[in-house]
């Protein structure tokens, strides 16, 4: 199978939208309040979006045709104040269609944001994962993640849920 990753493009938002609830509703079933992703839909994803899509960092991965993952990268964020070094990099989010995990699919794309944030001199790169997606861990660890000690809490759907910060290199 061949994934081809790259910047998204303004056709890609339905695909994009798709992409981000289908994993949500796969991936935080049992984290996340049941109600809060059973309200989640491709197209109040993509209307809530499409003003704003897409922004630099935005990237896809494609497969037999169809884009099947989607990753948002850049600056580290730091809204708490707690970057451990200046030009920290963040990925702010990747995603694959449940039916496209364990395919390569994740590890592909994730290498592709790797190295954009790398291009850009945006080192270390971070990311944020709850506590409890104990699947999203694994992946990040084999990717080469590290948990540095940050942790904070994430409101979703009024519940209040731990993340947990990993840093690459580790």
């Amino acid at each position: 199978m061949t994934v081809t990753c790259r910047p998204a493009a303004a056709a890609d938002l339905d695909a994009v939208a798709e992409v981000r609830v289908r994993t949500w509703q796969d991936a935080y079933a049992g984290i996340v309040p049941q109600h809060y992703l059973d309200g989640l839909t491709p197209a109040a994803e993509a209307d809530r979006r499409r003003p704003r899509f897409p922004r630099p960092g935005e990237h896809v991965a494609e497969a037999a045709g169809r884009v099947v993952g989607w990753a948002a990268i850049g600056p580290y964020r730091d809204e708490h104040g707690d970057a451990p070094a200046p030009g920290c990099g963040e990925i702010g989010a990747i995603y694959v269609l449940p039916a496209w995990q364990g395919r390569g699919v994740g590890r592909q794309l994730m290498a592709y944001a790797l190295a954009d944030l790398g291009r850009q001199g945006l080192v270390p790169v971070l990311l944020w994962v709850l506590a409890d997606n104990r699947p999203a861990r694994r992946f990040y660890e084999r990717a080469g993640f590290a948990r540095d000690g940050a942790a904070h809490d994430y409101e979703i759907g009024g519940v209040t849920l731990p993340e947990v910060r990993y840093r690459f290199p580790a």
